[in-house]
C-alpha cells in the first residue's frame, strides 16, 4: 500500500475545507462583538457555573484550555494552574479557581459546580436544581455544560441563562442543538467539529485497510452518539467493511464495572476482527488502558483511539492529534464566552471550530503487532511515540 498517497488523498479531498484553522485568528469570526474584559451591570463580576454528567478524562483539558484562553484575553490575571494530568479532576480544579483566580471581571461560583456522577436519578435531580436556581436565585450569569448529558439537560427553554456546551461528541445527533450553524435557542452555544469522527475512521481505514472493524460501546441512544455509530455505518457501507459490535456499560456510577465491561468486549472482539476503534467512554481509563492494549497487541490488532494522542502515548496504535494541543479550541471557547459577556446572544456566535489534521503514531505498538510503517508514513506523522 502506498501510505503517503493515501494520506495525501484524504488531506486533499476531505481536509482542504478546514485548512483555514491553521491560521485562525480572532478577526476571522463573523461578528462584530468585542471580547475585551468588562464588568457586568452595576460593576459586578460575571458569575460562572459548571455542570458535567460525570467524570471523564475528556472534560478536564477543555476546562483548562478555556481558563488559559481567558487568561490570554485578560479576563483572568496570569496564574499557575495546579494541573493534575493523572487524576484530571475538574472538581479539584474548580475549587482551586474559586479561591485563586483573582479576576476583576469573572467569578467561578464556589457552590456552582454540579456533577451527576453518571447516575440517571442524580442527573434528574441536578437538572431540576440548576434550572430552579437559574430561574429563581438568578445568581449565575453563564453555565458551562461539559459533555453530552449536561448539554442535553440545559439546552432547552426551561430557563434563559447563557449556556456554553463543550466536549459533546455530536451535539446535533444528541439533540443539544438544531444544526452546526444554529443552536435553536438564543441562550445556547455548543462548539462543534462536524467531521472529526468521520475523518478518524477514513484515515484509519485508508492506512490499515481493515475488512472487519470492532467497536465496543454502550447500546443506548447516548452511547451510539458517543461512538458516532451512524456515521461509522455510513462509511462502512461506502468502503465495504463490516462492523463487529460488543456492548458495554458506560453511563453508570461504577467506573470499575464500566471498565470490566470494556475489557470483556475487547477479549471477545480481538479474535474476530482486524482492527479496533476505541470509543471514548468511562470504561476506557488509566486503569484499563494497559489491559486493553495488551489484549489488542496479543492478537496483533491495530487500534485507533477516538480520544486522541494521549491514549496513543499510552500505547494504542494511532489517532488524530490536536495541532497545538487544546490551546486553539480553548482560545475559541474563551473568545466566545467573552463575546457573550459583551452582549452577544450565544445563538449569534459561530459554533463550528474544526481542528486541522494531525496524525499520532505509537511506533512500539506498530512493532509489537508487526505493522510495517515505511519512511513515507513516518514522514507524514505529526506525533510519534516509541514506548
Amino acid at each position: 500500500m502506498n501510505y503517503i498517497k493515501g494520506i495525501l488523498l484524504i488531506f486533499i479531498l476531505n481536509f482542504s475545507v478546514i485548512t483555514f484553522n491553521l491560521a485562525w485568528s480572532l478577526e476571522s469570526t463573523q461578528d462584530n462583538y468585542s471580547y475585551q474584559p468588562l464588568l457586568a451591570k452595576g460593576g459586578k463580576k460575571w458569575r460562572i457555573g459548571y455542570y458535567q454528567g460525570g467524570d471523564s478524562n475528556a472534560y478536564y483539558p477543555y476546562l483548562v484550555a478555556t481558563i488559559k484562553g481567558l487568561v490570554d484575553l485578560g479576563w483572568i490575571p496570569t496564574l499557575q494552574l495546579p494541573l493534575d494530568d493523572e487524576k484530571k479532576d475538574t472538581k479539584i480544579l474548580w475549587d482551586w479557581l474559586t479561591k485563586n483566580a483573582k479576576s476583576k471581571y469573572i467569578e467561578f461560583v464556589a457552590d456552582g459546580y454540579y456533577n451527576a456522577n453518571w447516575d440517571s436519578n442524580m442527573r434528574s435531580v441536578i437538572k431540576k436544581t440548576i434550572i430552579s436556581r437559574l430561574n429563581t436565585k438568578k445568581d449565575i450569569d453563564l453555565m458551562i455544560a461539559m459533555g453530552t448529558w449536561a448539554g442535553q439537560d440545559l439546552s432547552n427553554n426551561q430557563h434563559q441563562t447563557p449556556v456554553m456546551v463543550m466536549s459533546a461528541t455530536d451535539p446535533v445527533r444528541a439533540g443539544i442543538i438544531t444544526s452546526d450553524s444554529d443552536s435553536g435557542y438564543d441562550h445556547v452555544f455548543a462548539r462543534v467539529d462536524p467531521g472529526r469522527w468521520e475523518r478518524q475512521i477514513r484515515i484509519f481505514h485508508k492506512i490499515i485497510g481493515f475488512k472487519k472493524l470492532g467497536i465496543a460501546y454502550e447500546n443506548t441512544p447516548v452511547g451510539r452518539t458517543y461512538a458516532s455509530i451512524d456515521m461509522i455505518e455510513n462509511v462502512a457501507n461506502e468502503k465495504g467493511f463490516q462492523i463487529t459490535r460488543c456492548f458495554t456499560k458506560d453511563d453508570i456510577p461504577d467506573v470499575e464495572v464500566a471498565g470490566k465491561s470494556v475489557i470483556k468486549c475487547f477479549e471477545e472482539l480481538a479474535p474476530q476482527v482486524d482492527a479496533l476503534y476505541v470509543v471514548i467512554q468511562n470504561g476506557v481509563n488509566a486503569n484499563t488502558i494497559p489491559k486493553l492494549i495488551s489484549i489488542a497487541n496479543k492478537h496483533r490488532i491495530p487500534t485507533f483511539s477516538q480520544q486522541g494522542s494521549e491514549e496513543v502515548k499510552a500505547g494504542f496504535l494511532m489517532s488524530i492529534a490536536r495541532q497545538g494541543g487544546f490551546a486553539p479550541v480553548g482560545r475559541f471557547l474563551a473568545v466566545s464566552m467573552a463575546k457573550i459577556f459583551n452582549g452577544a446572544k450565544p445563538r449569534q456566535l459561530k459554533q463550528v471550530f474544526e481542528e486541522g489534521p494531525a496524525i499520532a503514531l505509537n511506533l512500539k505498538t506498530a512493532e509489537i503487532i508487526g505493522l510495517y510503517l515505511n519512511a513515507e508514513i513516518l514522514a507524514g506523522a505529526d506525533e510519534m511515540y516509541q514506548e
